[in-house]
């Protein structure tokens, strides 16, 4: 594997682990009984966006560590995936 197709690979997973997590430990306003003026209460207490992104670092790196391991030490590539739907003829 090239390094340009693992960072391909890691930019990939990063951003859908980014989305996945965004709204873990998200608290409203309405949630902290503050909500400001001019504001949904749905609206975010506080920013997190420094949390979200040392989590979502975090686990996007034990993704691709995990899919690098299997990969390249174990041997095996999407063509091992066994077929889910069956193929007409």
């Amino acid at each position: 594997m090239s390094i340009v197709s693992a960072l391909a690979i890691y930019f990939i997973i990063w951003w859908i682990t980014l989305f996945a997590l965004l709204p873990v430990g998200l608290r409203t306003q309405d949630e902290e009984n503050d909500v400001t003026l001019g504001t949904v209460a749905s609206a975010p207490a506080r920013s997190h966006v420094r949390r979200a992104f040392l989590r979502t670092t975090i686990v996007a790196t034990i993704i691709f560590a995990a899919y690098y391991y299997v990969t390249q030490h174990s041997g095996l590539s999407f063509d091992d995936i066994p077929r889910i739907v069956p193929e007409l003829k």
